[in-house]
């Protein structure tokens, strides 16, 4: 059995990715001993994972490129219950129909971080209804139940702040440490596996599926958690005012999402270029000198958003966000495609015209009043005259210039400008 490729824990220390281990003094010689097989859970609650997640896919990826299998649980049965860790009250449950599209859109996403195949040392992604769907009631309480202290359970922060507060801790959630224990007790019979990875706040849950496992199997297994990703005042990293940052194009556009680590802080670029990144502690502080010296220029920020997106989106959609970028900054717009052009203004009003309108020629202050960018001619005639009316991002001098099937800026879209960031689409149908 070859031995794994780098030391692990080495690199995710530099990167300030360990949180927790279960064994501070062993754990870094056990995993350079021989390859492991470690897992990761993430709940199918919505149809696409957010940046909250993003912590624990790179440690899997990481583990992967240093020569270890890592496995992604996506929790379809315990989805459908909900873990209590980190909440105030009990989750709204999903339907199992819900929970089974929400698996499915997970695992695409899953894929674009980890290089799964057949092979012994690929990655696997396994879902926990799979094996705990067909368990009976009794079964269950036979054969793991009896191996759960409640005192212990009890102890766990996870079920004590809960139950300290008026609202209580139904017995579906006090049962939710139960069933993830018992997927990694399934996943050592099933895999091998002996470590599991998550955030902070899953500290009580692994420590439990560890305690699970002496019981059942006699052996002893391991745990590591993660920093939870903040930014430097505490707040959660990924939030912005319409909800979480999805790694769901259709949810956040590649625009959208590029657009967010180009505005952090300062201070977080370093972070995120050690924790979100691929690239090597040579490049991060190479990357990092040259952002100190000039921070104004945003280069940090630059990279970090590159890289990133990259990750989330691919090339494709990287070169959508700096193609959308260029755009919002005042480049021309023509010879794109309507995917393009409908990605990067998914937001913004737009009118629709026939194409032998179009033939015929449309003023353009009629089409700026019929996709709501100005409510009067009086409007556009202002906008006019200070010189504010674009086309394409082209600036037009007289609102009732003719528009015809040569402003085209893709096979059916005409971006419609007025003032510096007021946009909408004239789409022929």
């Amino acid at each position: 059995m070859t031995k794994p490729t780098s030391n692990i824990i080495a690199e995710l220390r530099w990167r300030k990715q360990i949180f927790q281990t279960t064994d501070d003094a062993n754990i870094e010689n056990w995993l350079m001993e021989k390859p492991r097989a470690l897992y990761a859970g993430f709940d199918p609650t919505a149809d696409s994972l957010h940046v909250g997640h993003l912590m624990a896919l790179m440690i899997l990826r990481r583990f992967q490129k240093a020569g270890h299998r890592p496995i992604a649980l996506v929790g379809g049965a315990t989805g459908m219950i909900g873990d209590p860790s980190g909440k105030s009250a009990e989750r709204k449950q999903l339907t199992p129909e819900t929970v089974a599209h929400n698996v499915e859109c997970i695992k695409k996403q899953v894929g674009r971080f980890l290089n799964f195949g057949n092979g012994p040392d690929d990655a696997v992604l396994v879902n926990n209804y799979d094996w705990l769907a067909n368990k009976t009631f009794i079964e269950f309480l036979r054969d793991v139940g009896k191996c759960f202290p409640v005192n212990v359970m009890l102890s766990k922060d996870s079920v004590k702040s809960r139950l300290e507060r008026e609202n209580g801790l139904s017995y579906t959630e006090f049962s939710y440490m139960l069933l993830q224990s018992y997927d990694f007790v399934h996943l050592y019979r099933e895999f091998g596996c002996e470590l599991q990875v998550g955030g902070s706040d899953q500290w009580g849950n692994i420590t439990t599926g560890i305690d699970l496992a002496r019981r059942m199997e006699g052996i002893q297994l391991y745990g590591m958690t993660a920093p939870l990703l903040t930014k430097s005042d505490g707040q959660k990293m990924g939030k912005t005012e319409s909800g979480a940052l999805w790694l769901d194009a259709e949810k956040c556009s590649p625009y959208q999402f590029y657009q967010y680590w180009m505005n952090v802080e300062d201070s977080e670029v370093v972070k995120l270029l050690s924790l979100m990144t691929d690239l090597t502690r040579e490049e991060v502080e190479e990357i990092a000198d040259t952002h100190t010296a000039a921070p104004e220029k945003r280069f940090g920020q630059r990279r970090a958003a590159e890289e990133i997106t990259r990750l989330v989106h691919g090339d494709e959609g990287l070169a959508a966000a700096q193609k959308a970028t260029e755009i919002f900054f005042g480049a021309e717009i023509r010879n794109l495609k309507d995917s393009q052009l409908l990605s990067i203004f998914k937001d913004v009003p737009s009118a629709e015209f026939t194409r032998a309108e179009l033939e015929a020629g449309i003023a353009l202050g009629d089409a700026l009043v019929k996709a709501g960018l100005a409510k009067t001619k009086s409007d556009v005639r202002r906008a006019s005259d200070q010189g504010g009316l674009y086309v394409n991002n082209q600036r037009y001098a007289d609102f009732r210039q003719p528009l015809t099937i040569e402003n085209l800026a893709s096979e059916s879209t005409i971006v419609l400008r007025m003032g510096k960031k007021k946009y909408a689409l004239l789409i022929v149908k």
